[in-house]
């Protein structure tokens, strides 16, 4: 017996329940660890809220993310024995693999073993949104020194996973937010700009910091009605990448815009690097060596015990944090 938190309904913060559950042995290609701390995602308040993309077999376990100890490992695995300390890469189902709790069996092929120099929180803390922001801005957008980035919903882990990720190939990061309240956090985590959208012009700002360029790479999982000043920012034969969709509001098109820059607005997902064997492993060579050498560092902005869970999910659903908000176990 294990605890472990499941929902047996949709709903708010209360529908997570922390319960005495058999876990199964782990399958052939399955790994079983002790987890030791979990980072918290808004996927996971999606799917509580069912808001996601997957649906919910109710009881259902849930969590996407994870760092442990090995505790048993399936048939034909081969790449892990029972002592490593490892983190999880999350995997493409949310439930099935769900690492809320005390014991998780996981996909083999999702597991890294992290770097000694790092702990649990910040091994549990680090891959969803580093593996997010690679994809996007190195396997695709092929960022460089020379590039403005525009990073929007920028004190999410995401988008702080974007600041550290474009400065090691040394671009400018442009970070956006509502207002000015983060504006020196966002620039203490690695940000060179701030642009507080409710209080400043985004397009006047960003020719303002570009000399007129304009932004090559747009990283937004917003969208709604700043999707337009967005694109007016951009520079010629720009990319934005769309992967998410927090603002309830409609989402223009911006048709001239797009024409007459000749932009590439793409709809990026997670999964199109996981679901790939090769883009997965470039993926974890890349951020395991930023977390090695700490120029990937894992910004945590607040930690609770396990038996706190629905606190813990509650502030991620503030939007107070700066950063991750994990929880030990």
């Amino acid at each position: 017996m294990a605890r472990v938190v499941r929902i047996h309904e949709y709903g708010d913060a209360s529908v997570l329940k922390l319960e005495d559950v058999d876990v199964p042995s782990p399958a052939e290609n399955e790994v079983q660890i002790e987890v030791r701390a979990i980072g918290l995602n808004r996927a996971e308040v999606m799917y509580r809220n069912h808001a996601y993309l997957q649906e919910a077999v109710f009881p259902s376990r849930l969590g996407y993310e994870a760092a442990g100890v090995v505790a048993e490992v399936g048939s034909a695995v081969k790449d892990f024995v029972k002592g490593d300390v490892v983190s999880l890469i999350p995997p493409s189902d949310i439930a099935r693999w769900g690492t809320y709790g005390e014991i998780a069996n996981v996909p083999a092929r999702n597991l890294v073993k992290h770097p000694a120099n790092i702990s649990f929180e910040a091994a549990a803390a680090s891959w969803m949104q580093y593996v997010t922001a690679w994809g996007a801005l190195i396997d695709q957008a092929k960022l460089t020194k020379n590039d403005f980035v525009i990073v929007t919903a920028a004190s999410s882990s995401v988008g702080i996973a974007a600041f550290q990720i474009a400065r090691i190939v040394g671009a400018t990061v442009i970070a956006t937010t509502r207002t000015s309240a983060k504006r020196q956090a966002l620039l203490d985590a690695g940000a060179h700009h701030v642009i507080a959208t409710e209080e400043e012009d985004l397009v006047a700002r960003v020719m303002e910091i570009t000399e007129g360029v304009g932004a090559r790479v747009v990283f937004d999982p917003v969208g709604g009605p700043a999707f337009e000043p967005l694109t007016a920012s951009m520079a010629r034969g720009g990319i934005l990448f769309e992967y998410g969709a927090l603002s309830t509001e409609p989402t223009p098109f911006p048709l001239f815009t797009v024409l007459g820059k000749s932009l590439t607005l793409k709809g990026y997902l997670y999964n199109e690097v996981v679901s790939d064997d090769a883009t997965l492993e470039r993926a974890k060579v890349f951020i395991s060596a930023g977390l090695a050498s700490g120029e990937l560092n894992p910004i945590i902005a607040k930690t609770f015990p396990l038996e706190n869970i629905q606190e813990a999910t509650l502030f991620l659903e503030s939007n107070q944090q700066v950063g991750k908000v994990v929880v030990i176990v």
